[in-house]
């Protein structure tokens, strides 16, 4: 009887095998996305029965074809105070035909338009950041309309959630969305107080059966703050202490953005989509776009939302766009350089045709392997001449990268596959040469701090190290 039982077992666990085996096979080949990658992921359902294809369900789907993530896409509303500047205007402005392309590129991608004539101020010190972001805040009139991946419960926190607290109970608008997974962390008095005080506050897609696993993979990695249309931020500092006091990795060096002008109309537009994918409550209303102060500059900003429901890659085809179009340098700053065959390539090309090529990434990351997968493309790197440098003053968490004095972008992205495919992400590209000079210099004082990666001292490291940095590289898509 028991021989009999333990037979129908084995019978009815192969069949669940075999049958989640080939309708997940099914699913991934019809994708028609990169072969290499759909094999490894054939290899791994294969080889690694129902945990393969748990996994697969987890950190390889591809929602760009799902409906439930497209009707994201909402059509973005039309406001009476239209500030976009139309391409035919541009040709009447100074720019090469490197810039218009990258332009013409972002634009046609998913009608990114350009907006000209604001007043850009780049924050790269965390007190400095802050005390800018809460002031703001403090003196919103009409909304304030804020995104993040992680807000910790800690001091910084804290203060954001008593400034939210203090402008609702002020008869301000304030709406506020936040990571599920980002934000784990946060108790349910936290959001018990914030309700109480009439905050609106919506998680980005939350785990809810029957879809729990397939939603860990896609996260809202944003950082949007939008204080009465007037004023917007992003880049890479999240709502924690960790920017203002360190942590085991010491001291985090991390950039933002402040946008005052019409460019904060794509920040805003960025943000309706988001509030509306998380309650399907559309914003329609001129009080978020009102008209914007036209500053006495010649720059031009462009904001790119980027995610797995976009029909393009958007943040990565504009990275890629930009490096192309250098003659002079390119200086990066990334946390996590684990970047996909296009960018990489792209990468190795200036280099290689004389582009002073340089890479700033920290010498300790948050994790052991991501660490060992950004050191795993440091070889490639220095065979085409670019020059690699590990920050050694705390974690480098800085987003940015400028191009030529004359092109740079700063935001949420990561020169990483998480961040070109699974992650929502948010980018400024700046045509501007005042903040061009500025992150150039900026860049330049973190030099300083680093510690430049000799090739002929690179190649002598041992094995073990060359093995576990393949070993991680293998698993740099999830990562």
């Amino acid at each position: 009887m028991e021989f009999i039982w333990s037979n129908i077992i084995f019978v009815s666990l192969l069949a669940l095998y075999l049958y989640s085996a080939v309708s997940t096979l099914a699913v991934l080949l019809l994708e028609n996305r990169n072969p290499i990658r759909s094999i490894a992921w054939v290899l791994v359902i294969m080889l690694l029965p129902l945990l393969g294809v748990f996994f697969y369900l987890v950190l390889g789907q591809n929602l760009r074809q799902k409906k439930k993530i497209i009707k994201r896409r909402i059509r973005k509303f039309e406001p009476e105070n239209n500030a976009a500047i139309p391409l035919e205007q541009l040709m009447t402005k100074n720019l090469c035909n490197g810039t218009i392309n990258l332009i013409k590129l972002i634009q046609n991608e998913d009608d990114n338009v350009v907006y000209g004539n604001n007043k850009i101020t780049v924050l790269s010190e965390p007190k400095e950041t802050f005390d800018s972001i809460f002031k703001d805040i403090e003196q919103a009139k009409s909304h304030i309309h804020i995104e993040f991946y992680i807000i910790s419960n800690d001091r910084v926190g804290h203060k954001l959630k008593e400034l939210l607290i203090k402008k609702a109970q002020e008869g301000v608008e304030v709406k506020l969305i936040y990571d599920y997974w980002g934000c784990f962390d946060l108790n349910k008095a936290y959001f018990r107080s914030l309700k109480k005080a009439g905050v609106e506050f919506q998680a980005f897609y939350p785990p809810r059966f029957p879809y729990i696993f397939s939603r860990i993979n896609f996260r809202s990695h944003r950082k949007i703050v939008i204080v009465d249309g007037k004023i917007g931020y992003t880049g890479g500092v999240n709502m924690a202490d960790r920017y203002l006091y360190g942590d085991f990795l010491g001291a985090w060096r991390d950039t933002m953005v402040k946008i005052e002008g019409s460019a904060v109309y794509g920040l805003q537009e960025t943000f309706h989509a988001d509030w509306y994918f998380t309650c399907k409550e559309m914003l329609k209303d001129n009080k978020y776009f009102p008209v914007p102060e036209k500053y006495d500059t010649n720059n031009l900003i462009q904001i790119v939302d980027g995610g797995p429901d976009k029909r393009f890659k958007d943040i990565m085809l504009g990275f890629y766009q930009a490096i192309t179009t250098a003659s002079e340098y390119i200086y990066i700053h990334t946390p996590y350089f684990m970047p996909t065959d296009e960018i990489l390539t792209a990468i190795q090309t200036a280099a290689l045709r004389g582009v002073d090529v340089r890479l700033i990434i920290p010498t300790k990351s948050d994790t052991s392997m991501a660490q060992a997968s950004n050191n795993s493309f440091i070889e490639r790197l220095h065979e085409a001449g670019v020059k690699v440098y590990w920050f050694t003053n705390g974690f480098l968490h800085s987003k940015t990268f400028v191009i030529d004095d004359k092109i740079s972008t700063i935001g949420t992205a990561n020169m990483d596959f998480r961040s070109f495919e699974q992650n929502f992400e948010i980018n400024a590209f700046i045509y501007d040469k005042t903040t061009a000079l500025e992150l150039k210099e900026l860049f330049l004082e973190d030099i300083n701090q680093s510690k430049e990666v000799i090739p002929s001292e690179w190649q002598k490291r041992p094995k073990y190290q060359r093995i576990k940095e393949s070993l991680s590289r293998l698993f740099s898509p999830a990562m």
